[in-house]
């Protein structure tokens, strides 16, 4: 391929990722896909997939672009669907609209179409190629990828913590360690979340209800709403339903409670507009990996995790965790304050060691992105 057309290749692949990004909050279960249309070197067509559900994002980068598709080259950021879903495959309907050449970032991990896409459209006579910007459009759907390819979410533990480590006082006061700024990207970070999970020791000492504020989200109008409309399913970890039903994350409105055993409690949560499932453990404790395992059968890409010391200490523990999102405030707390997670080791061996990928100011805080060392490799 020539040098040139490389460059204008990933050009608009960039546009195609920029139109995915606004289904960051909006597209569960389904994948963030943006789709460019050009014909003789102009932008003919825009799209991208909103809701699951409603038209895929070249359905609707192709009724923009209209006749004006036919001889043009789509950019998609993921390879177009070949299988009947709730809506007819997108592969099908490049062919109709006659365009000449179909660029991919990436191939779908889906194997209802992994490649089948691209044969399909290639049988048609139609010019593919895949891999443009891929690295960029797989960063666009960590939960979707790992849920297909591993059959778990993608995990992601948000932390707040003082500069010497400490979450909250011995007291459990925790309100507030970070400033608005935090909170707000807090806010985001669950907007895009299909679950946000939580431990019944930070329902019942913070009072948490683990929702989504619309007046700290801090977007534009058009994608709060689409957040808002799509909030994440709320889900509380309580292995003896220690949390009483008039707690304010009760009062928000319907969640999963995940227990040891449920059959004796079901009717009364059930007549409180709750689910109660129950996900005992070998060691009395609720078995985490399998409630991702059932997590992911209900179509959940992504899980935010905001929770106490013990259970996002077990997360850790485990191997569970995909990406730790640290907010740091610029104030001690002191030796007798909370510590990060509950993890004893004895010997620097023991130490996990992680890899920062991205560290940045929020307002008067601190966020820091960090993946565990191991993850590299995959």
């Amino acid at each position: 391929m020539p040098a040139e057309q490389s460059v204008l290749d990933a050009h608009y692949m960039a546009r195609a990722l920029e139109l995915a990004r606004k289904g960051l909050y909006s597209t569960h279960p389904n994948p963030r896909v943006g789709c460019v249309i050009v014909r003789d070197g102009q932008v003919v067509g825009e799209g991208w997939h909103v809701r699951a559900g409603e038209p895929h994002a070249e359905v609707n980068a192709l009724r923009q672009a209209g006749e004006q598709s036919l001889g043009a080259t789509a950019y998609v950021t993921l390879e177009p669907c070949s299988h009947h879903g709730r809506t007819p495959p997108c592969a099908d309907a490049l062919v109709t609209a006659g365009v000449a050449r179909v660029v991919a970032a990436m191939q779908d991990p889906n194997p209802e179409v992994a490649g089948r896409g691209l044969l399909r459209l290639a049988q048609a006579g139609i010019q593919v190629s895949s891999g443009v910007l891929e690295d960029e459009a797989r960063a666009l759907n960590p939960g979707f990828i790992k849920r297909m390819e591993q059959g778990l979410p993608y995990v992601r533990v948000k932390l707040a913590m003082s500069l010497d480590g400490r979450t909250a006082m011995a007291s459990g006061e925790s309100q507030w360690i970070t400033g608005p700024a935090a909170r707000s990207a807090v806010q985001r970070l669950r907007a895009r979340s299909s679950v946000v999970l939580t431990s019944a020791q930070s329902v019942i000492a913070d009072n948490a209800r683990m929702t989504v504020r619309a007046d700290e989200l801090g977007l534009e109008p058009e994608l709060a709403a689409l957040a808002l409309a799509r909030p994440p399913l709320r889900v509380l970890i309580d292995g003896r339903l220690r949390a009483p039903l008039d707690a304010p994350f009760f009062q928000a409105g319907p969640a999963l409670v995940v227990t040891r055993a449920a059959a004796q409690a079901r009717e009364r949560y059930e007549q409180a507009g709750l689910e109660l499932l129950a996900m005992p453990g070998s060691d009395g404790q609720v078995d985490l990996r399998k409630l991702l395992a059932e997590l992911a059968g209900r179509g959940v890409n992504e899980v935010l995790v905001e929770a106490g010391p013990r259970l996002a200490g077990a997360f850790a523990r485990q191997g569970l965790v995909d990406e730790y999102r640290l907010f740091i405030a610029g104030k001690f707390l002191g030796s007798t304050a909370r510590p990060l997670f509950e993890w004893p080791m004895a010997r620097m061996s023991e130490a996990p060691t992680l890899k920062i990928i991205e560290m940045r100011a929020v307002g008067d805080d601190w966020q820091v992105t960090a993946i565990p060392a191991p993850a590299l490799s995959v």
